[in-house]
């Protein structure tokens, strides 16, 4: 059974840091691009950042010099730093992994960030 679990959302007031983690199992992590994605209310899921098999990472513009993405394949885990946390970055954050040579895909439930001002 596929399992993506993330940890460390909570709430944070502007300017400060969090750190999420995303832990998987039932999947040959190796073979996965892991990405982080959010969803504010009454938005639509966007791109935060992606890591491939091979360290190469990706950043939306938006949080792009903020947040910095790093996985750990001993763990099967990928993290998120983020930092000069704003309230536009209130967000369910969700992790994501996706198959870099096939198609199979999966989703972790979400963790609430919440960002006060």
């Amino acid at each position: 059974q596929v399992q993506l679990v993330e940890f460390g959302g909570g709430l944070v007031q502007a300017g400060g840091s969090l750190r999420l983690s995303c832990a998987a199992s039932g999947i040959t992590f190796t073979l996965y691009t892991i990405g982080w994605y959010r969803q504010a209310p009454g938005k639509q899921r966007e791109l935060v950042a992606t890591v491939t098999s091979g360290s190469s990472t990706h950043y939306a513009a938006s949080v792009k010099g903020r947040f910095t993405i790093s996985r750990d394949n001993a763990k099967n885990t990928v993290y998120v730093q983020m930092s000069s946390l704003k309230p536009e970055d209130t967000a369910v954050y969700y992790c994501n992994a996706k198959m870099e040579m096939g198609t199979l895909d999966y989703w972790g439930q979400g963790t609430q960030v919440t960002v006060s001002s």
